[in-house]
């Protein structure tokens, strides 16, 4: 314990003050007298001076010149010295005198350094005084590491009074100043017991000694117990102390009462308490903390579970509390708490701006209309300032009206916490809004400001009347007649369409005549129809009011269409608007569009015979020219073979012809359906290929196939996609030159099957680009046969069926754009293998 504590005394101050002279000391050390070499080096250049005037060529003036010259020189170098040698001084006495004014000012700051150590010395004595009134030796540190400072006690001394306790003393000393927090404890000493109450934040704290007898502050203990128990005796509020075991040692007669005991000693014996195991246990808790416990708890008293106050403390003297009955109170807060949050929500709901004022002018409440209307902070707002801050800021904003005298509107605003009755302004403030200010004095004193945002209203009432306006001009420039009635049947609102539509006259109209005068005045130009009747009844009609069209033919042959349409108000809008030339367009258009149907089905029919009575005579010839090749009639010369194989070709087109024909009509009718099934892709272009082989050989051409080796099958209609193929390579092969060669390949790409036919012909001509696939679009195939046209159409037909797309484009160029500059035409088909797109019939 010696080590960790030391006496506080006098030495501290004296060794302040040979500090603080040694500071002083080293300060004056930084100071020094400039140097006088100043001077030697002013007379060394008075002599060089000199001397470059008196050694001037001594050979040349002669000695007598130099002589009379050194005579007049004197003077002046003695008067240059002289100055110099002033300055210097000068210059000295000003370094003197600033190096004083620098020693002075260090004189000052060690006084004052001196006092302020004084002045704290002083101030830390009066603190330890103030902290530690009343006890007779205490013990002060300011860190964990510093010794601490015993006061009224010498260590021998505290030595000698403790005596055994010194162990104890030492233990409860290291905790207190090894962790922060509170501490009592009373010890057994020799001279008596001895309490202990410290304290320690930081790491620094405070220990008191004072002798735990009966005298506290001068002050007999006995009288002041004896009064406390009487109180608490008649208190209405439970109260009790607990001993150091926790057992109860006194309790009072509301304790009794609260839990339901007959006496003090059977709630003592039996151990009844008024708090359960938690709030006990929490109690313990803080108390072991901070030495006092205070919470709000339930607890049940003469049988009602009420709320209550609990406050606890613990010392020597065990633990003491009180229960106090805050039932009531907190009734009371939730319901003020309720009717203030009611108030609060519905005020919230209001679009009326709210805000009320005490009676010192500060904000009390405000509503979220009075934020959204005037743009407020709710930090701001929360904070409750004045009145006048609120309409400052508004001011700055320009959310308040313009006034030459701000000041004396705001001190005419204020009039209204001194008013009996309510007060009601305008504001007009400068971006347009129209606010209408009621100011209400509240009988607690302070105002209640309502504010009404009628911005919208007047912009409302300013834009229907403007909406009436144009109402009025845009009915007057509609080229429909209309009209509108209102509920009670009588005509509100026309335009000059209807008063031409009609023949009438603005003055007829004037006196808002009814739905039947109206249809009078108009019955020579529409005669007697139902149309009138139909559209009096959809305006006076009482039930259920639907929207209404009709058509009326006048006599004069006009025809008009009519609508009525009802209103939200209750009326019913009238419109007619003159048909003629439309309805006329329509019956020639219906005409037309029946006269072409009618074609359409004379063409189909046209074709179906007309190829069907072709097809017959057809096979008969094809028949009996095979049966006359044959040998059936007797052997044939060569010429008659020739006549027969020339037959037999001819007989070849005109059943390919008729079998396009047919084809397109199937196509035309939408009865065209593909007989879908797995198709080898090799099979299929090695037959194409084989049935092609004679053409090519008679046009003396080359035919080049080539199938990718990933080509495999895919799904589509066989039979069509030979005849798509052989088309393709027909029209190759009629415009290839002789000894070219037509290719013919397959291939799988990007999740389609690509077919391509190439020739090596002139190419397509411009003028034949956009109607290529046009049916009976032929050209000039060279000096071969020149083809009717059906082929190409056809192919397009059976590629969209499929759901694919063929396209024909110079050989240099691919369907992509690319390829070489070789002279030729691609045709490419591409079918997809997703199946995706496919129809049975072509659009």
């Amino acid at each position: 314990m010696a080590d960790r504590i030391r006496t506080s005394g006098v030495p501290r101050q004296r060794r302040g003050r040979e500090q603080g002279g040694a500071r002083l000391t080293a300060g004056l050390r930084r100071f020094s007298l400039p140097s006088r070499s100043g001077r030697p080096a002013c007379a060394g250049l008075a002599a060089v001076f000199l001397s470059s005037t008196l050694f001037v060529s001594p050979a040349a003036a002669g000695w007598d010149a130099a002589a009379t010259a050194a005579g007049a020189l004197w003077p002046v170098a003695g008067l240059a010295v002289a100055a110099i040698a002033g300055l210097a001084a000068l210059r000295s006495h000003r370094v003197a005198k600033d190096l004083r004014g620098r020693i002075e000012a260090a004189e000052r700051a060690a006084a004052d350094a001196a006092a302020s150590a004084a002045r704290a010395r002083a101030e830390a004595q009066a603190c330890r005084v103030l902290l530690c009134e009343g006890a007779p030796a205490f013990l002060l540190w300011t860190g964990r590491e510093a010794p601490a400072d015993l006061f009224g006690r010498t260590p021998e001394t505290l030595r000698a009074e403790l005596g055994s306790a010194t162990s104890a003393f030492e233990t409860a000393l290291a905790r207190l100043r090894a962790e922060d927090g509170s501490f009592s404890q009373t010890l057994d000493t020799p001279t008596g017991p001895l309490r202990l109450d410290g304290k320690s934040r930081a790491g620094a704290g405070i220990l008191l000694l004072e002798p735990a007898t009966g005298v506290a502050l001068g002050h007999e203990v006995g009288p002041v117990v004896s009064g406390l128990a009487a109180l608490l005796d008649a208190a209405p509020a439970p109260a009790w102390l607990r001993g150091a075991d926790g057992a109860l040692s006194y309790v009072n007669p509301a304790f009794v009462a609260a839990v339901g005991a007959a006496s003090a000693e059977e709630a003592r014996a039996q151990g009844l308490d008024l708090l359960d195991g938690k709030t006990r246990a929490a109690a313990a808790s803080a108390e072991g903390a901070d030495g006092h416990f205070r919470q709000r708890v339930k607890a049940v008293t003469k049988g009602q579970r009420r709320q209550m106050e609990v406050v606890e403390v613990a010392g020597a003297f065990g633990t003491a509390g009180i229960a106090i009955d805050v039932t009531s109170e907190e009734d009371a807060r939730a319901e003020m708490k309720q009717a203030v949050t009611a108030h609060r929500r519905t005020l919230d709901q209001l679009t009326t701006a709210v805000a009320i004022f005490g009676a010192d002018e500060r904000l009390v409440f405000h509503n979220a209309a009075y934020e959204r209307l005037f743009d407020l902070s709710p930090a701001f707002l929360d904070q409750h300032p004045p009145e006048g801050e609120i309409l400052e800021d508004l001011r700055t904003r320009r959310k308040v009206p313009e006034q030459a005298d701000f000041r004396g509107w705001r001190a005419q605003l204020r009039e209204a916490y001194r008013a009996i009755e309510p007060v009601n302004d305008w504001w007009h403030l400068p971006g347009g809004q129209m606010l209408r200010v009621v100011v209400t004095p509240n009988a607690e004193g302070g105002v209640t400001y309502l504010f009404d945002d009628l911005s919208e209203h007047v912009a409302l009432e300013s834009r229907y009347n403007t909406l009436i306006r144009i109402q009025g001009e845009t009915l007057d420039g509609l080229a429909e007649a209309v009209a509108v009635f209102g509920s009670d049947g009588r005509l509100n609102l026309y335009n000059h369409a209807f008063l031409s539509l009609w023949s009438l006259e603005a003055r007829a109209l004037g006196e808002r005549p009814h739905v039947d005068a109206v249809a009078a005045l108009c019955r020579p130009l529409h005669g007697e129809t139902s149309v009138f009747a139909r559209i009096r009844h959809a305006v006076t009609t009482i039930g259920p009011r639907e929207a209404v069209t009709l058509r009326l033919e006048r006599p004069d042959g006009r025809v008009l269409d009519g609508a009525t349409q009802p209103l939200p108000d209750g009326g019913t809008m009238v419109t007619f608007r003159d048909v003629t030339d439309s309805v006329k367009v329509e019956r020639a258009l219906i005409e037309r569009a029946e006269a072409l149907e009618a074609a359409d089905k004379l063409k189909n029919a046209f074709v179906g015979h007309v190829s069907y009575h072709l097809r017959t005579p057809l096979n008969t010839l094809m028949g009996y020219a095979d049966m006359l090749r044959e040998g059936f009639a007797g052997p044939l010369n060569t010429r008659q073979q020739d006549y027969l194989e020339h037959m037999r070709q001819s007989s070849d087109q005109l059943r390919a012809l008729i079998d396009d024909i047919l084809d397109l009509a199937s196509i035309d009718a939408g009865a065209m359906e593909l007989d879908l099934s797995d198709v080898d892709v090799g099979e299929t272009v090695l037959g194409v290929a084989e049935a092609v082989r004679d053409p090519v050989a008679e046009a003396g051409l080359n035919l080049a196939v080539s199938v990718g080796p990933d080509a495999g099958h895919f799904v589509a209609d066989g039979r069509r996609v030979r005849q798509i193929l052989f088309n393709l390579l027909s029209n190759a092969i009629a415009v290839s030159p002789a000894g070219g060669t037509v290719s013919l390949g397959a291939v799988r790409r990007d999740g389609a099957l690509v077919f391509t036919v190439r020739d090596e012909g002139p190419g397509v001509p411009t003028e034949v680009a956009d109607t290529l696939f046009e049916r009976f679009e032929s050209r000039n195939a060279g000096p071969r046969h020149r083809g009717v046209g059906l082929g190409l159409a056809i192919v397009r037909s059976f590629m969209t069926l499929h759901g694919g797309s063929v396209t024909v484009a110079p050989a240099g160029r691919g369907p992509d754009g690319g390829g070489s500059d070789a002279q030729g035409t691609i045709a490419t088909c591409i079918f997809p293998l997703s199946g995706e797109g496919r129809r049975e019939a072509a659009e």
